[in-house]
């Protein structure tokens, strides 16, 4: 699976898709722990999993990862739909289930 996947346009040519960068205030960005040069987490389990549900709804075309920062206590969240107004959506929905998953296990610890 390639992350940065172009639509065709009319002409032949490639045309990028709304793309939404968003960044997530977390207490301890290494709770997240990705694999598959940072496309797929591996932990905390289960978040990929909720994260492609999430993704689900915005199909065709919709693409979503989670990456913690090398540098701050964040994550960045990249999503990539056919509209802006859907990147939008889904960044903000999957940074939502990202910043709950960290505040809950921080909450166990």
């Amino acid at each position: 699976k390639q992350w940065y996947q172009r639509r065709v346009r009319g002409d032949g040519l490639y045309a990028d898709l709304p793309y939404r960068q968003l960044k997530v205030a977390v207490a301890d960005r290494s709770l997240i722990k990705t694999f598959d040069a940072e496309r797929q987490v591996c932990e905390p389990e289960g978040l990929q999993a909720q994260i492609d549900d999430l993704v689900a709804q915005y199909m065709p075309g919709a693409r979503c990862f989670v990456r913690p920062s090398g540098t701050e206590n964040c994550v960045r969240v990249h999503a990539e739909c056919r509209t802006q107004r859907d990147a939008d959506a889904l960044s903000m929905a999957v940074g939502q289930l990202v910043f709950d998953c960290t505040e809950k296990l921080r909450a166990k610890l």
